[in-house]
């Protein structure tokens, strides 16, 4: 990268971190506000943003595609801290809580599973693990997969909380809780050019219903 290219990209992270400042304070008393605040913010930044993901030549033509609101898509969860008698479950494991993820352009990305959450979907309750990553700062990352990829979704799934990258909803009111908006699930960057490289959600994360909330690539 250029010293140009860096400057950039710090204005990029910049932004991005004002706008889930601004999502935190809002969504309290109005979550659907922020929601529009987040999509057209982004969309704004996808489009002429210098370190925007998209290719330059789709730049001035892209369009950002959403599930319409939905207010039951949005709760509150505890996270159930992992303890040594409880070790993650996929494969990868490389023993404890540490684990790698594959990533979209080959290789692998470390990270630590912390715990699980259970949301209460309509379907019906469901388990995502929890993860912290364990590159420099760090943050909690939440990534998964549902029955709508491949289609309107991005095939290798789509990222709930990726705080190294300020994608935070915020801590629930309950001890150990955070906010979980399905309605601000994200494509990762290697949906739109696959020269970015993305770590993939785990086996665990694989959802089998559809959750339709959050950005689409349809």
């Amino acid at each position: 990268m250029t010293p140009v290219d860096t400057l950039q990209l710090a204005d990029w992270r910049r932004q991005v971190a004002d706008l889930y400042a601004r999502i935190r304070e809002t969504a309290p008393s109005d979550p659907a506000a922020a929601w529009n605040d987040w999509r057209t913010t982004r969309e704004r930044l996808f489009r002429e943003h210098a370190q925007s993901p998209v290719p330059p030549e789709g730049r001035a033509a892209f369009r950002a595609h959403h599930w319409p609101y939905d207010p039951s898509l949005r709760l509150e969860a505890v996270i159930e801290m992992d303890t040594p008698t409880e070790p993650p479950t996929v494969a990868a494991s490389l023993g404890g809580l540490a684990m790698l993820l594959p990533i979209s352009t080959g290789g692998a990305e470390s990270l630590e599973r912390i715990g699980h959450v259970r949301v209460r979907f309509p379907a019906g309750e469901r388990e995502l693990g929890v993860y912290w990553m364990s590159g420099y700062a760090g943050g909690l990352f939440l990534p998964f997969r549902d029955a709508t990829n491949g289609t309107e979704t991005y095939g290798a799934g789509r990222y709930l909380l990726d705080a190294a990258k300020s994608a935070d909803l915020g801590a629930g009111r309950a001890p150990g809780s955070v906010v979980l908006d399905f309605n601000f699930a994200f494509q990762p960057s290697c949906a739109f050019d696959p020269e970015w490289a993305c770590p993939l959600a785990p086996p665990e994360n694989r959802l089998d219903i559809r959750v339709e909330a959050g950005e689409r690539i349809d």
